[in-house]
């Protein structure tokens, strides 16, 4: 099993940028695939990034693609999410997740990430 808590939200103006951190604690961190994924109010939780066990290949949203990036440093057992020309459009509760099985095809897909963090309120006013 694995915890995990974000950190780094906040308020930031349109075109600003803030970096998410996601620090888990358990099981071996590098075992697990981790993704972030957000939540904004009334619409459904989407996929925004994720990042395989070594680093060595990440995936984005359409929407994100260009100007969020993350990366996981397994020596400090955590994960980050860069994130740049922020727009209204990202406010959301961010949230990591972690799970154990990879297939490229669903990694996209929150509902097979077995844990979950408790999220952190990113605002983007404009």
């Amino acid at each position: 099993q694995v915890q995990l808590v974000e950190s780094g939200g906040g308020l930031v103006q349109a075109g600003g940028s803030l970096r998410l951190s996601c620090a888990a604690s358990g099981r071996a961190f590098s075992s697990y695939v981790m993704g972030w994924f957000r939540q904004a109010p009334g619409k459904e939780r989407e996929f925004v990034a994720a990042i395989t066990r070594s680093g060595g290949s990440t995936f984005y949203a359409d929407s994100v693609k260009g100007r969020f990036t993350i990366s996981r440093d397994n020596a400090k057992n955590t994960v980050y999410l860069e994130m740049n020309s922020l727009k209204a459009e990202d406010t959301a509760v961010y949230f990591c997740a972690a799970r154990s099985s990879i297939t490229i095809p669903t990694i996209r897909v929150g509902a097979l990430y077995e844990y979950w963090g408790q999220g952190t309120q990113v605002t983007v006013s404009s």
